[in-house]
């Protein structure tokens, strides 16, 4: 009985080890790509859940200076519009009320959120149209189309690396498959490794290496997927 209980909470172990961590919501009471301010720091799935909202965001908060600067709306308002979508973008809209430089505000708060680094491509075409005179909306608008072309990028690559996610997660079971063949066989490896010194010393060494692989295989494809 007491082996089978172990048993079970090996397998239970090992599970956890392979699922994905808890979904992070964003913590400003509503749906959507928008994305409220900091709170505790999430783990390594988290962090990748709140990077995927702020890249959204910027796309959105984009489209809608766009839209709001090609119906005349002057560049203060369209910016207090998109901080009301992205709340995160507030402090920008308070930058040019203040008379602050602009995109040195979406830099800073492109360094501070890894997700949003798209917004330096927002701040160049803002510093462009300000120093050339040309139409903020239309730069707006082609750094937008630039946007969208290296989300689509990204979402290969993310599709690529799922299927190396999910490999690295198979194999982390397979030391758990190849136990339960061994006790069906009629040798008892779970005798070995629950009972003895030794079977505990190799039974907690490989469940750390799985860990440590598992975590490593998620520090390589979060490297690859950085924009």
């Amino acid at each position: 009985m007491v082996t089978a209980w172990l048993t079970a909470a090996l397998c239970a172990a090992a599970v956890l080890l392979v699922l994905p961590g808890p979904r992070r919501r964003p913590h400003n009471g509503s749906a959507g790509p928008r994305v409220g301010r900091s709170g505790p720091r999430p783990r390594v799935w988290g962090q990748r859940r709140l990077r995927a909202a702020d890249t959204a965001a910027v796309l959105e908060v984009c489209d809608l200076l766009t839209a709001e600067l090609r119906v005349g709306r002057p560049p203060g308002v369209a910016l207090r519009s998109a901080g009301e979508q992205w709340p995160p973008l507030g402090p920008v809209a308070d930058a040019f009320h203040l008379g602050a430089d602009v995109p040195a505000a979406l830099r800073s708060l492109a360094a501070e959120r890894p997700g949003a680094a798209d917004l330096r491509l927002v701040a160049g075409a803002w510093e462009v149209a300000h120093h050339s005179g040309h139409g903020l909306a239309t730069a707006l608008a082609r750094t937008s189309r630039g946007i969208r072309a290296r989300r689509r990028t990204r979402r290969l690559v993310d599709s690529e690396l799922a299927s190396a996610r999910a490999t690295a997660r198979l194999v982390a079971l397979l030391p758990l498959a190849v136990l339960l063949m061994g006790s069906g066989a009629g040798s008892d490896p779970w005798g070995f490794l629950l009972t003895t010194p030794i079977g505990l010393a190799c039974l907690a060494a490989g469940l750390a290496l799985i860990a440590l692989g598992l975590w490593w295989i998620e520090r390589l494809a979060d490297a690859a997927a950085a924009p």
